[in-house]
């Protein structure tokens, strides 16, 4: 019962994640599902749903067209939503239902395509992982369909600079931010002035031009097998971090280290942010990072845990004797619920509690 959760509310699954890194990039985004995955998505995984327009549609497979395996009217519905929309590309992501019944993506991508005549994207989600997971597929399978393929006009004006640093994996389920101004402002404090948010602020015309930024900052363990691609592709480096550390948390957490009352810290979130406020705090030999999502091992430091699920942390709390914890809001709960009695740090991630940090808006209670 590793993934049975009594405290924590659901994560943002992979599918929530696909459908995030393809948002603003001008294609026509059809889930692959009966309507539900697609209501939370919409509604509760996805802030910009609020703001901004995106072509995103339910499949809406019905009992039969499940069972029957009927994707030729999956694909009709598509061809007629994009003879009307026309949109640069089209995407399929993947949901419980055609995991379960082992849909062919492949194939859906060719009929896809041949019916439409655009590019399509499909995206293998299970919505049994988390948004990382479907985050990091989505990244793939992008750059794969379009990275390079802008051969007139190969650097679009927004990253014609020769110092123009590629930034992946800055979704709002990662950082928080549904906008690209509180980005950009954590990107010029990082010493990056020029630079390129794929996902986020930009259209596909950025990602057409992938090849030509001098180089990437990878700032999700989501965006790690991309990165790899373009630098395969393209010869582009790639190094890691994460410009996006909420000022309340960093001030709060620089404020303990000035009073020496840290202690022995737990930093709970995704890796790559917590690694980045590790570093922050300067003892790294006094902190450990746990992370309930993806974890690469080549920037991991001694001492981190991958968590399998709620009790896992549970019993790490127990048994750790944190001095201090940082962590989501509403990873309290559960720290309540064992009887924690130390300092709490709250350091926000969309993904586990749905709150966004553009405007302090709580999506549900």
């Amino acid at each position: 019962m590793k993934k049975l959760l009594k405290y924590l509310s659901p994560f943002a699954p992979d599918q929530s994640g696909a459908c995030g890194v393809l948002y603003e990039l001008g294609g026509l985004i059809v889930i692959c599902d009966a309507g539900g995955c697609a209501g939370n998505i919409c509604g509760f995984d996805e802030p910009r749903w609020f703001t901004k327009r995106s072509a995103v549609f339910s499949a809406g497979l019905r009992d039969m067209d499940a069972i029957m395996g009927r994707d030729d009217k999956l694909i009709a519905k598509l061809a007629d939503a994009q003879k009307s929309l026309n949109c640069n590309f089209t995407a399929i992501v993947a949901t419980p239902v055609p995991a379960v019944i082992a849909t062919d993506m492949k194939a859906l991508k060719r009929m896809a395509e041949k019916k439409t005549g655009v590019p399509c994207i499909t995206v293998n989600a299970i919505g049994t992982r988390y948004y990382d997971e479907g985050e990091s597929e989505a990244w793939v399978q992008l750059f794969r369909e379009f990275a390079g393929t802008n051969a007139e006009d190969e650097i679009p004006s927004e990253s014609a600079e020769a110092d123009t640093v590629g930034v992946i994996g800055a979704t709002p389920l990662e950082t928080g931010y549904s906008s690209a101004a509180p980005l950009k402002e954590g990107l010029r404090r990082y010493g990056v002035e020029d630079s390129v948010i794929y996902g986020v602020g930009t259209d596909l015309d950025a990602v057409r031009a992938a090849g030509s930024v001098k180089k990437n900052l990878v700032v999700s363990a989501a965006g790690i097998r991309a990165a790899e691609y373009l630098k395969e592709k393209f010869g582009t480096p790639y190094e890691v971090g994460y410009p996006f550390i909420p000022e309340s948390v960093s001030s709060e957490v620089k404020a303990a280290v000035e009073a020496d009352s840290l202690g022995k810290t737990l930093i709970i979130g995704s890796q790559f942010a917590s690694n980045e406020l590790r570093d922050f705090i300067g003892d790294g030999s006094k902190v450990n990072c746990a992370t309930f999502f993806m974890s690469d091992n080549n920037y991991a430091a001694e001492g981190d845990i991958r968590l399998s699920g709620e009790d896992e942390l549970a019993e790490l709390v127990e048994e750790g004797k944190y001095n201090t914890i940082i962590a989501d809001d509403d990873i309290k709960r559960l720290l309540d619920a064992v009887g924690y009695e130390g300092r709490f740090i709250s350091f926000p991630h969309f993904a586990i509690s749905g709150r966004p940090l553009d405007d302090g808006k709580t999506l549900y209670n």
